[in-house]
């Protein structure tokens, strides 16, 4: 395995960070896997994931989760700050993978994003849990168009 620092926000129920945490061990690297519903990121950590993705708060945001509509999320009225709130007391709010790598940091939905940003090829083939072929045999990414 690699000695390349990658770390990966990961929720082991959910299908998406499987497999991406999958692509990530199919380039050869063995990554720090930070399960975010039991070892939530800091403030701090959480504003500056969101800051080297580029993206808005909201954008960071699970909308499908009962505290979504529990705590009316929904709404426009909150600030950024009040957002972040909710995802630290509530970090099934905080939508994931999450994958930070040498090459920058992406929200990995759908999973083959992280391809994006791995520095070493993949290794072989893969596919998806649900069967979606994603990389062939020679660890060359299956194109997305028809």
């Amino acid at each position: 395995m690699s000695d390349i620092a990658i770390t990966i926000y990961h929720n082991p129920a959910c299908g998406t960070s499987r497999n991406t945490l999958a692509l990530i061990r199919n380039s050869g690297v063995e990554p720090t896997v930070i399960h975010y519903l039991e070892t939530p990121p800091s403030r701090e950590t959480l504003v500056a994931l969101m800051a080297a993705m580029g993206i808005p708060v909201r954008d960071l945001l699970r909308q499908n989760v009962p505290p979504f509509e529990a705590l009316g999320l929904a709404g426009e009225g909150f600030s950024d700050d009040e957002l972040i709130d909710a995802m630290l007391s509530h970090p099934i709010l905080i939508n994931r993978p999450i994958v930070v790598t040498p090459l920058g940091t992406r929200l990995c939905r759908p999973s083959e994003v992280v391809l994006d940003i791995l520095p070493s090829p993949q290794q072989g083939a893969f596919s998806k849990e649900d069967g979606e072929q994603v990389v062939d045999a020679q660890g060359r990414r299956f194109s997305s168009s028809p």
